[in-house]
């Protein structure tokens, strides 16, 4: 009768430890994919930098990796994306088409500046003429957040990149499906401040593991309390 009177409760028990189990075995699983992750694209920022990607295929292979390009910015042509500095300060990045030649262009963000020198006109020695090198990491655009804004092209007002709005923004043909984020190489008078791409890939796997497997144990430690209480009726 004792056995029959636990059969659910162990079974219960026996489901939840494996289903717990492996959930957290999942997490740590998830932990180790997340590290080389993290640790590829850090090694990848710091790389020899490469040329352009001439396809979208080959840009996706070298997102987060050290590209270069060579070209002539349009300033007179920048746009102006919302941005929040680390320090927690309001500002833009600003991004510039760069002209390769043959009709070719390439967005570039060339870093962060504060609302008050939003203006060119305050930052006029970064907005040189002429051949310009420039060494930064390859990005491609990301997903447009429900709590974003939307755009205002009229305005030159940007929340998020949008590629083909933004070439028809800066008055060029297109640009490639893909944007370079300049690295931290000062511009003259120090604005914009480049260098300001960052891995932003959430890793709480082990939290997520460590809560797993203490509801196992939990679990476990309920199902021993029901079998003592259950064999001291039983006495």
């Amino acid at each position: 009768m004792a056995r029959k009177s636990l059969l659910g409760p162990t079974l219960f028990t026996l489901f939840g430890m494996i289903l717990l189990l492996g959930l957290g075995t999942w997490q740590l699983q998830r932990l180790k994919w997340k590290e080389g992750l993290i640790a590829a694209r850090e090694a990848a920022m710091t790389g020899t930098p490469v040329p352009l990607p001439a396809t979208l295929g080959a840009a996706r292979a070298l997102v987060y990796h050290r590209v270069r390009a060579e070209g002539r910015f349009l300033n007179y042509r920048e746009l102006y994306l919302h941005a929040i500095a680390a320090d927690g300060a309001a500002g833009y990045h600003i991004l510039t088409p760069l002209a390769l030649g043959g009709g070719r262009f390439v967005l570039v963000d060339r870093g962060f500046v504060p609302e008050e020198l939003k203006s060119p006109a305050r930052r006029a020695a970064a907005n040189t003429a002429g051949e310009r090198s420039v060494t930064g990491v390859l990005r491609l655009p990301e997903q447009h957040g429900w709590f974003v804004p939307d755009n205002e092209p009229a305005r030159n007002e940007w929340f998020f990149i949008d590629l083909p709005a933004m070439a028809a923004a800066a008055h060029v043909d297109s640009f490639p499906p893909f944007y370079l984020a300049a690295d931290a190489t000062p511009n003259p008078g120090g604005y914009p401040i480049g260098g300001q791409t960052r891995i932003d890939l959430p890793n709480h796997h082990l939290q997520y593991a460590i809560t797993w497997y203490s509801l196992a144990a939990a679990l476990l430690v309920f199902y021993v309390l029901l079998v003592r209480r259950h064999r001291g009726e039983r006495t």
